[in-house]
C-alpha cells in the first residue's frame, strides 16, 4: 500500500499546512504521508459526535484511543473491500451492493452475507445495505435456527422431547442468550448437565445396592435421620451431664442450675423466654438416669423430643418411654450410614427432575442429538462472523472518512457551516450562540492547561431535561463582548441530536474576546474601581449614620427609663445633680479647623494648578494638533490592553483543549480573529425588518430650553477657542 511517489497536495488553514485528502488515491498512499503532517496523533473513544460503535470496531487493542497504526489498517481494510477508492469519500448511509469488490474471495464472502442479512430481514430484492439493517443481530437472526454462536435454542429442535429437555437444562443448569435474542444453551451447558446427571444417579444406584445399610428404616430413614438431627447434640449433652452427676454426686445441682436461671426469669413473660428456656438440660439431671420420651421432659424441646420418639424410638425401639444411652448409640449406629451417604450426594442440580427422569435421559441417546445440533449451528461460525464483518462493512463505509477529515485534517472544523466531530453542540447565553463546545471528560486536567488556549472559556454543567442526565462543558467565546458574563448565570445548550440541555456558569477562564473589547477595558476597570470605592463609601457612612441613630435613641431611651423609676421610687426627694452625667463637649477649636480648612485648600489648589497647566498646554497647541492630542491621551490609555489583546488573539490555540479531554494534537489550531467571530454568532435583526423605534419606555425628549441653553454654552466655548488660536482675529 505504500506509495512514496505519490503527490500531496497541501493547503494553509489555522496557520499550519494541511494536507488535502481529495481522492481515494490519497486514502490509499495515506501509510506514506508522514505522521509529523497530521493533525492529531490520537482521540478518545468516547465523548465525539460520530457512532461510538464505529470507533470501537477501529479501536482494535481496546484501550480507549484511536492512534494512527488503527487509522492506517481501517483504511487498508475497507480500500481492499471497496471496488472503487472514491466512494469512501461519499460518506453516504449505505452501502450499495455492486460497490463490494468481488474479484476477491473476501469480497464475494462479505456480498453473500450482505444478501442473507437483508433476506432475513426481508429485504431480498435490495440492493443497499445500511447501519440500520446490521446493526439489531437480534432482528438478522431472529427467523434463523442456526445462527453460527453454538447456541441452540428450543427453535433450533422439530422434536417436542428435545425442546423439552432444552428448558430442562435452562431450569437446572442455567442459559445462554444467542444472536437472536433467544434463550438457549450452548455445549459447556449441555456437558455440565449430563455430568449432573451421571453423579446423581450414581449417588442414588449407591443406595440401592446398599439398602439395609443406608436406608435401614426405607423411606422413613431420612425423615427418622432429620428428626434425630434436630435433638442430637441435646440427647448427648443430656448424657453427658448424667455421667457428670454419677462421677461427682455433688455436681447434680450445679449441673441443672434450675432454681437460680428460673428465678432470674420468673418476673418476665414466659411466652417469650423460649430462647433462655430452650437453654436448660434436656430433662432433670440425675446419675444414672434413662433419657425421659414424653414428661420431664424441657418445655421448649417437648415438640422436638415428641418427634423424635414418634419417627426414630418407635419404630426402632418400639413401647419405649425412656431411653438409655445404650438405647440412644444403637439408634446412632442405624443412622449414621444414611448420614454419611447423604453428605456425599452430588447433582443437586438436576435432583428437581427425580432420578426416574434423569435414569430416562441417561439411557437414551438424545446428548448425542443435541451434540449434534451445536455442532450443526457452530458450522456457521464463520458465516455469523462474516455478517458482523459487514456491520464494520457499512460503519466504516459511511464514518471512516468524516474521521479522517478530523483527525489526518480539520476540515470539518475550518470549513464554514461543517462542524467537527469534538464539537458537542451550540451554547446559547447573553445574546450569542457559540459553537466551539466540548464535552469535558476531566476537568482536573482542564484546570492544568487550558490556560495555554489563551481563549475565553466558560464552563458550565448541563442537564438534560428530559433524561435527567448531567455533563460539563466548556464554550469558547470569540465575539462580543464579557460585561454580563459570570458564575452563575443560566443558559441553554442544544446538544447536536437537537436535545436541550439547562446549563449553568461554574468556571470562566478570562482572556481578550476582540480588541475592540480590549479598548474598553481600562476604563471598565477604572469605572469598577470607583464604583466600587463609591459603594464602600456609602455602605460605610449609611452604618455610621445609622449606629449613631441608634445610639442616640437608646441613650434616651435609658435616661427616660432611669428618670421614671427615680420618679416612681422617690416622688418626693429634691432633685439632686447627677454627678455621672457625660462631661460636656469640648470647646471649638478654630486653631485645629483652620489647619484642616487650609490642608484642604492647598490639595484642591494643586489639582486645579495641574488641571489649569493641562488646558493651558492643551489650548496653546494649533488646532489641528488638538484631536490628535486627544487621540494620542486614548491611545496611551487603551493602546497597551489593545496591543495586548492582539498578541493574544492572534495565538487562540484550540489544542491544549483538546489535549485536555484526551487527544493527542500534532499541530496548531489557530483560532484567529476572523474565524472566530464564526464560532461565535452576535444577535443581529433579520434582513427586511421593521423596527418600531418608539420606545414607551425611553427616556423623555429634552426641553427647549435645556437645549437653547446648550447651544449657546458650545457656541462660547467654541467662540473663545478660535479667539485664543487667533483664527477669530483673522476673521
Amino acid at each position: 500500500m505504500e506509495n512514496n511517489n505519490h503527490t500531496w497536495s497541501f493547503s494553509t488553514v489555522g496557520g499550519v499546512k494541511r494536507v488535502n485528502l481529495e481522492s481515494g488515491a490519497d486514502l490509499l498512499a495515506l501509510e506514506s504521508l508522514d505522521q509529523k503532517l497530521w493533525t492529531a496523533l490520537s482521540c478518545p473513544v468516547n465523548g465525539l459526535e460520530i457512532d461510538a460503535k464505529t470507533l470501537e470496531l477501529i479501536d482494535t487493542d481496546k484501550d480507549g484511543q484511536i492512534r494512527v497504526p488503527e487509522i492506517l489498517e481501517a483504511v487498508k481494510w475497507i480500500m481492499s473491500i471497496l471496488k472503487n477508492p472514491n466512494d469512501l469519500l461519499k460518506q453516504e448511509e449505505v452501502l450499495p451492493l455492486n460497490a463490494i469488490n468481488t474479484g476477491t474471495e473476501q469480497g464475494m464472502y462479505l456480498l453473500k452475507c450482505a444478501q442473507i442479512i437483508l433476506t432475513n430481514l426481508g429485504k431480498k430484492d435490495a440492493n443497499t445495505i445500511s447501519v440500520e439493517d446490521t446493526v439489531d443481530f437480534t432482528k438478522i437472526f431472529a427467523a434463523t435456527p442456526f445462527n453460527g454462536d453454538g447456541i441452540i435454542t428450543e427453535d433450533s429442535c422439530e422434536n417436542d422431547d428435545l425442546k423439552k429437555l432444552i428448558a430442562e437444562i435452562i431450569l437446572c443448569v442455567g442459559s445462554k442468550d444467542d444472536r437472536g435474542g433467544k434463550l438457549g444453551v450452548d455445549q459447556a451447558l449441555v456437558d455440565s448437565f449430563f455430568d449432573q446427571c451421571t453423579q446423581y444417579a450414581a449417588w442414588q444406584l449407591d443406595s440401592q445396592a446398599n439398602t439395609q445399610t443406608i436406608l435401614p428404616l426405607e423411606q422413613q430413614t431420612d425423615a427418622a435421620y432429620e428428626a434425630w438431627q434436630a435433638v442430637k447434640h441435646k440427647i448427648e449433652d443430656y448424657y453427658l451431664r448424667c455421667k457428670l452427676a454419677a462421677f461427682d454426686p455433688q455436681t447434680t445441682d450445679t449441673l441443672n442450675q434450675l432454681t437460680a436461671r428460673v428465678e432470674f426469669i420468673a418476673a418476665k413473660d414466659l411466652s417469650e423466654c423460649h430462647d433462655e428456656i430452650s437453654n436448660y438440660p434436656l430433662a432433670k439431671i440425675e446419675a444414672g438416669k434413662a433419657m425421659p420420651l414424653s414428661t420431664g421432659i424441657n418445655p421448649s424441646w417437648e415438640t422436638a423430643m415428641q418427634t423424635f420418639k414418634a419417627s426414630v424410638v418407635d419404630v426402632v425401639l418400639p413401647g419405649k418411654s425412656s431411653l438409655t444411652e445404650a438405647d440412644y448409640l444403637s439408634i446412632v449406629a442405624k443412622l449414621t450410614p444414611y448420614g454419611t451417604w447423604k453428605t456425599q450426594k452430588a447433582g443437586t442440580a438436576v435432583e428437581q427432575l427425580g432420578i426416574e427422569r434423569i435414569n430416562e435421559l441417561l439411557g437414551s441417546d438424545v446428548r448425542n442429538v443435541l451434540n449434534q445440533l451445536i455442532a450443526q449451528d457452530t458450522d456457521l461460525a464463520d458465516e455469523a462472523e462474516s455478517m458482523i464483518v459487514v456491520d464494520k462493512l457499512v460503519r466504516y463505509y459511511r464514518d471512516l472518512f468524516r474521521l479522517l477529515k478530523n483527525f489526518v485534517t480539520f476540515f470539518d472544523f475550518y470549513t464554514p457551516g461543517s462542524k467537527a466531530i469534538f464539537q458537542a453542540g451550540t451554547l446559547y447565553i447573553d445574546q450569542r450562540s457559540c459553537t466551539l463546545c466540548i464535552r469535558v471528560n476531566d476537568m482536573a486536567k482542564h484546570d492544568s492547561m487550558v490556560a495555554l488556549s489563551g481563549m475565553f472559556l466558560i464552563y458550565c454543567k448541563c442537564v438534560s431535561k428530559s433524561s435527567g442526565q448531567e455533563m460539563i462543558i466548556v464554550a469558547a467565546l470569540t465575539n462580543g463582548d464579557i460585561d454580563n458574563l459570570i458564575v452563575g448565570r443560566n443558559a441553554v445548550f442544544y446538544d447536536r441530536t437537537g436535545l436541550d440541555w439547562d446549563a449553568t456558569v461554574i468556571k470562566i477562564v478570562d482572556n481578550p474576546i476582540s480588541i475592540r473589547q480590549a479598548f474598553w477595558t481600562p476604563y471598565r476597570k477604572v469605572s469598577r474601581f470607583i464604583e466600587t470605592q463609591v459603594n464602600k463609601f456609602a455602605a460605610a457612612q449609611d452604618n455610621k449614620v445609622q449606629s449613631q441613630a441608634t445610639e442616640s435613641i437608646e441613650k434616651k431611651a435609658a435616661a427616660a427609663d432611669a428618670h421614671a423609676s427615680k420618679s416612681v421610687a422617690a416622688p418626693s426627694a429634691p432633685a439632686t445633680v447627677n454627678v455621672n452625667t457625660a462631661p460636656p463637649p469640648p470647646p471649638f477649636d478654630v486653631g485645629k479647623f483652620v489647619g484642616i480648612f487650609a490642608a484642604i485648600s492647598l490639595a484642591l489648589g494643586a489639582i486645579g494648578a495641574a488641571i489649569a497647566s493641562i488646558v493651558a498646554g492643551f489650548m496653546a497647541l494649533t488646532w489641528w494638533k488638538m484631536p490628535l492630542a486627544v487621540l494620542g491621551i486614548i491611545m496611551l490609555i487603551s493602546g497597551p490592553a489593545m496591543i495586548m489583546a492582539y498578541l493574544k488573539l492572534r495565538k487562540r490555540n484550540l489544542a491544549p483543549i483538546l489535549d485536555a479531554n484526551g487527544w493527542a494534537i500534532n499541530a496548531k489550531a489557530t483560532v484567529n480573529i476572523s474565524f472566530g467571530n464564526l464560532l461565535t454568532q452576535i444577535a443581529s435583526l433579520p434582513l427586511n425588518s421593521r423596527v418600531n423605534l418608539n420606545d414607551p419606555f425611553s427616556k423623555k425628549g429634552v426641553p427647549i430650553w435645556k437645549i437653547v441653553l446648550g447651544a449657546m454654552l458650545m457656541a462660547s466655548a467654541t467662540i473663545y477657542i478660535l479667539f485664543r488660536l487667533g483664527i477669530l482675529g483673522l476673521w
